[in-house]
């Protein structure tokens, strides 16, 4: 089995340019994503009770909630009449976002994988992998989070708090990887797009910042994830206008990679000044 997705791999690049069908997945997937997040933003509770600047949105000091001081300080006390309100508005958030991991997962493979079809460097189909378990986690966290959540409405504390911040980081991390890899890719197709590639990878750089001092940075989590999927959409469109209007791949490689083992085919003979080289 390993040998034939070996082979498969090889015949995948050495076949002539041609443009993929996965830029058209990417694109609509890319597209379900950015609205989708546009409405789950809203769904979320829009403000928390006392909580730090840094963090931004409520629902990110949830994630990074490390006691019941802080519940307290994004849900509110039992006397204020908003948290029953921003705990159903939570819970909703959580609920709906499993579809969220869903599109975004899909979204970024896709386009690891677009990109692999482009360059045909095996490290791009291989980083598909990093937004599936980026979502794996997220999942996890937010099975945390409910239990969290429960446990605090009763007025309890969940021991769950203790493995919130394992999930949470493993999620950001492999997000910001999954960047980096869009990232460099793009540095490789053109000057305009290692412009921006260069960009979506010095925005990673603020994961660490908000992983180690969320109270001060985690509100810069949001545009640094943005900044490579936002350069992969715009990539996915491109690539799916080549594909449409000129036919053509989104990066031409010229005649198509020797398979390994193949011989070289001998140069031509040329004469020159009177005498045969080859």
């Amino acid at each position: 089995m390993i040998g034939g997705l070996q082979h498969w791999i090889e015949a995948q690049r050495a076949r002539p340019p041609a443009p993929t069908r996965a830029w058209a997945w990417t694109l609509a997937l890319g597209i379900a994503t950015l609205l989708f997040g546009l409405y789950l933003g809203q769904v979320f509770p829009q403000t928390g009770h006392d909580i730090a600047p840094g963090y931004g949105a409520p629902v990110l000091a949830f994630e990074f909630a490390g006691g019941q001081a802080d519940l307290e300080a994004i849900f509110g006390f039992y006397t204020d009449p908003e948290q029953v309100t921003r705990l159903a508005a939570m819970r909703t958030g959580n609920e709906r976002d499993y579809l969220y991991m869903l599109l975004y997962a899909s979204f970024l493979a896709s386009g690891c994988i677009a990109l692999w079809r482009e360059l045909r460097v095996r490290a791009l189909l291989a980083a598909a992998v990093l937004p599936v378990a980026a979502a794996l986690s997220d999942a996890y966290e937010n099975w945390l989070l409910f239990d969290i959540q429960a446990a605090f409405t009763l007025g309890d504390y969940s021991p769950a708090m203790a493995s919130l911040p394992y999930p949470v980081a493993a999620k950001f991390l492999l997000l910001a990887s999954t960047n980096v890899v869009i990232g460099a890719a793009a540095t490789q197709i053109g000057r305009w797009w290692a412009l921006f590639g260069t960009i979506a990878i010095l925005a990673t750089i603020p994961t660490a910042m908000a992983i180690i001092t969320p109270a001060a940075f985690a509100w810069a989590l949001i545009p640094s994830a943005a900044g490579g999927w936002i350069l992969l959409l715009a990539l996915a469109a491109a690539g799916r206008w080549k594909a449409v209007v000129r036919k053509r791949p989104l990066v031409d490689l010229g005649a198509s990679a020797p398979v390994p083992g193949e011989p070289r085919a001998a140069s031509p003979t040329r004469h020159m000044f009177g005498r045969r080289r080859t």
